[in-house]
């Protein structure tokens, strides 16, 4: 084939090389015909062989596309390309990963199948130009590229997204690999074992196991595992097949170690390798949509087929150009010939019936069942009190009857959160059924003991199309916030619209006087306080049971948006009707009470409890001839200014804000006092905009008391000392 004559698709491929053995023979001609799906026969010859071509295609464009940079990681795909291979030419393109590492190695998986064409890269020079650059090919997978099922960062989090895909679509498979460097996090395997126990049909994700002896800069903790206690340490875990191929079997080159380069073989014995990967693969994903728990292992050494092995070949250093020596003959070495590229192209875009920008499960918008209006009880202002998390349970439990793929997630218990309605209207997935307990084994409140496996599951669902809702203890959600923000964030960049990952959180720190600082960490709040700049983020402190309300049904409404609701679980007075709810939650904040005086002091208060001492103070302050106005801050992010939010760089915008009048309307007078009981950094917005002399009230740290009020007195955040600064402030 002459230059002139290349795929097109082929400019920018630095080296091409000769046909490889038999290729007219078993290499030709696509084993993918048009119009098939996958391979028929993971034993035939040609099947075996394309696999082979197509492994070495993404290894040779892996370590191009990173050394056109000196920069990314090419060596874990590389240890389990065959793996990877296997499963697309078996039909299986539905594959998220665990290891954010992996990016360059799908990404010339979904080049190759033409899904990057949707971002207009058609060759292999605008991949190599637009590989870790803005609106291009992040450094890390993200849903913003076509084709890709889920981001991936943080270990830990990638069978989160197998698992919810499994949920969502039974008779789909939805392999997941998982690097071994990343098998030491204990999420992993408690969060696939309590899943299995809830919803033991659902077995249609299948883990893969990249086993490369090595995680990122040393060898891996399970390194030193034989066979046999690696089989045996997922056989402890519930899992009823185990599929195990070593290199190391297949080796014909006297490799020493455990982990071996399969690239190394003769050429005859990397088919029978390849052929034994295939079979491997074929076997685990029947086994797996078949019925039964199963996981797939690939050992095989790190950076098998690349410029270095081992931790060594984890990232490239500046020096690995594409003028390096290791870098050009590890590539001269991979290098296909231009007919071989032709069926690789040719298989991978036919396999799974199309580019995976085309058939991915998250290529579309899931069909959703359709919400009746919920039925809110408008709650008369300074009637009885009510406990404002029990009143958004009543909806929660609407939700769930309507939309019986709705899942609620908690890992501390929803009657510990004031919700037990919700646990009495869609029972806890247990497979002990127990009417005391609300269990069932057809349930929908998801309770595993592990903040991860609750945000995982819930934002996982939400990111691949369902609705669902994260509760939790606002002191303990941290241990949930990587995936939650992983996920929010990668809906910010979705080509498509979702449902929003919603959460409630319950039990805040002047609720746990009693229980100790332990329960006691409102300091999560300036992480999300923090994300609200992202222009996704929606962080809301309803102040009552109405405005809880209002706040859960504007929130089951949007779409890519990451919203958190704090409230209490204690019963407190109603200070709004649903329609001034619905206005705080459109201005950001609503005044709940104004008196006159010779001075005007803005009390801008965050929270529900917080306005005790602060509506005492107003009262004091009433007498000394002074006016106090006190806002309820219910939606800080829109008292932020439109410069300040990143609103405009999401895909579906949002750029209600307060505009300058109306936030003078709510917080001009001659001095403003924030006030929160929790992070000081959720009032920002105010803080920033106000002209006003200010101060702040904000938790410091916990201490076991006998109530809210003496942990807020312990926090300085009192009627008397707001009167004794408010009067400062006047004078």
């Amino acid at each position: 084939m002459s230059t002139s004559t290349l795929p097109a698709f082929c400019e920018g491929v630095q080296y091409f090389g000769e046909p490889l053995p038999n290729f007219e023979k078993f290499g030709a001609t696509p084993t993918i015909a048009p119009g098939m799906k996958a391979i028929a026969d993971p034993h035939d010859v040609a099947a075996v062989y394309q696999t082979l071509l197509a492994a070495d295609a993404l290894r040779y464009l892996t370590l191009q596309v990173t050394s056109s940079k000196a920069s990314g990681h090419p060596g874990g795909f590389a240890s389990c390309v065959e793996a990877y291979v296997s499963l697309v030419m078996l039909g299986h393109k539905n594959i998220p990963t665990e290891v954010g590492h992996h990016a360059p190695g799908f990404y010339s998986a979904m080049f190759m199948d033409r899904s990057l064409e949707a971002m207009g890269i058609t060759t292999v020079t605008q991949m190599r130009e637009r590989f870790r650059e803005k609106h291009g090919l992040l450094g890390h997978l993200s849903g913003y590229i076509p084709g890709i099922l889920a981001p991936a960062g943080p270990l830990g989090q990638g069978q989160h997204f197998a698992m919810a895909g499994a949920l969502l679509h039974p008779d789909k498979l939805f392999p997941v690999t998982i690097g071994d460097g990343g098998l030491g996090e204990p999420y992993i395997m408690s969060s696939i074992g309590h899943f299995h126990t809830a919803f033991p049909k659902a077995t249609n994700f299948l883990p893969v196991l990249v086993w490369n002896g090595y995680s990122q800069e040393h060898h891996s903790m399970v390194s030193t595992w034989d066979n046999d206690r690696m089989i045996a340490y997922w056989q402890g875990n519930g899992f009823e097949e185990v599929i195990l191929v070593d290199a190391k079997v297949f080796d014909d080159a006297d490799q020493p170690g455990a982990y071996v380069d399969s690239t190394q073989f003769s050429f005859d014995q990397r088919l029978v390798f390849t052929e034994a990967v295939l079979s491997a693969a074929d076997k685990a994903a029947k086994s797996a949509l078949g019925g039964k728990l199963t996981v797939l292992i690939l050992k095989q050494l790190k950076g098998a087929g690349m410029h270095a092995r081992g931790a060594k070949s984890h990232n490239l250093y500046p020096q690995h150009t594409l003028d390096n020596p290791d870098i050009i003959a590890a590539l001269k070495t991979r290098a296909l010939s231009p007919e071989a590229w032709s069926t690789v192209r040719a298989n991978l875009e036919r396999a799974g019936g199309g580019p995976a920008a085309q058939t991915a499960i998250t290529e579309s918008v899931y069909p959703l069942s359709t919400l009746p209006a919920l039925k809110l009880e408008d709650f008369e202002v300074g009637g009885a009190n009510k406990v404002a998390t029990t009143s958004m349970g009543l909806l929660v439990g609407q939700v769930g009857t309507a939309d019986r793929r709705y899942l609620v997630t908690n890992a501390d218990g929803n009657e510990a959160s004031g919700i037990a309605n919700i646990n009495q209207a869609l029972k806890i997935i247990h497979p002990t059924p127990d009417p005391l307990y609300n269990q069932a084994p057809d349930g929908q409140v998801y309770e595993p003991l592990s903040e991860d496996a609750c945000a995982g599951l819930a934002a996982g669902l939400a990111l691949l199309g369902s609705r669902s809702l994260w509760c939790s203890y606002e002191s303990f959600a941290i241990n949930g916030l990587p995936i939650w923000q992983t996920v929010t964030q990668a809906m910010a960049e979705l080509r498509r619209l979702t449902p929003s990952t919603v959460c409630l959180f319950t039990a805040g720190a002047l609720e746990q006087g009693r229980n100790g600082w332990t329960h006691q960490r409102p300091e999560v709040e300036n992480y999300y306080a923090a994300m609200m700049r992202n222009g996704n983020i929606f962080l809301l402190f309803p102040t009552d049971s109405n405005s809880i309300q209002a706040s859960y049904e504007w929130a089951i409404s949007t779409h890519n948006k990451g919203i958190v609701i704090v409230a209490s679980k204690s019963p407190l007075p109603i200070r709004t009707t649903l329609e001034q709810s619905r206005q705080a939650l459109r201005d950001g904040a609503i005044v709940l009470q104004e008196t006159p005086g010779t001075k005007t002091v803005v009390f801008a208060v965050i929270g529900d409890i917080t306005l005790l001492p602060v509506f005492e103070a107003a009262k004091q302050l009433a007498q000394a001839g002074i006016g106090a106005r006190i806002v309820s801050v219910v939606n800080p992010r829109r008292l932020y200014r439109p410069t300040d939010v990143a609103w405009e760089t999401c895909s579906d915008p949002d750029g209600g804000f307060l505009d300058d009048a109306g936030f003078e309307n709510l917080f001009g007078g001659d001095a403003l006092i924030a006030v929160t009981g929790g992070a000081s950094g959720t009032l920002e917005p105010v803080i920033l905009r106000t002209t006003a002399k200010r101060e702040t009230f904000a938790w410091k740290r916990g201490e076991t008391t006998a109530s809210a009020g003496e942990l807020m007195a312990f926090n300085g955040i009192t009627a008397d000392a707001l009167v004794h600064r408010a009067t400062q402030l006047v004078s």
